[in-house]
């Protein structure tokens, strides 16, 4: 019976660890200076709950991570159904949070000037909810 226990342990292991290396994934993009605009897409939302309390609920690694390799002028743009949030890291740690509002009918817009480096992006939902979504990134 014991050897049949430690038999079942491995395949336990492959599952847990294969089920969990798939819910890590984050889709990595470079943007360029000679970049057009770039189109992603995903699923919003997750199990875990932003510790700030903006962003709702999202995913445990970023859905996409964006590599900036010179200062540039960018716009991100969210579109999805539900209470969608934009949170986009910086590799120093800061955040930058916007939740959508009963007026944009699920979508945000962040413009700015960002710093060469990497950010990670979490498309989260204050609702608990999962929708798909589409984010753009543009130079401006």
């Amino acid at each position: 019976m014991k050897a049949f226990q430690r038999w079942l342990v491995i395949p336990m292991a492959a599952a847990i660890a294969w089920s969990t290396a798939s819910t890590v994934l984050s889709q990595a993009v470079a943007i360029t200076p000679n970049s057009q605009t770039i189109q992603l897409s995903g699923t919003s939302g997750g199990s875990k709950q932003d510790a700030k309390g903006c962003a709702g609920s999202i995913a445990a690694a970023p859905n996409h991570v964006i590599q900036l390799t010179d200062d540039a002028n960018l716009q991100f743009t969210l579109q999805s159904s539900g209470e969608p949030t934009l949170l986009i890291r910086s590799g120093a740690g800061q955040d930058f949070c916007v939740p959508a509002d009963e007026y944009s009918k699920g979508k945000i817009t962040i413009p700015g000037r960002w710093s060469k480096g990497t950010y990670s992006v979490y498309v989260g939902d204050r609702a608990k909810g999962q929708h798909p979504y589409t984010l753009s990134v543009s130079r401006s």
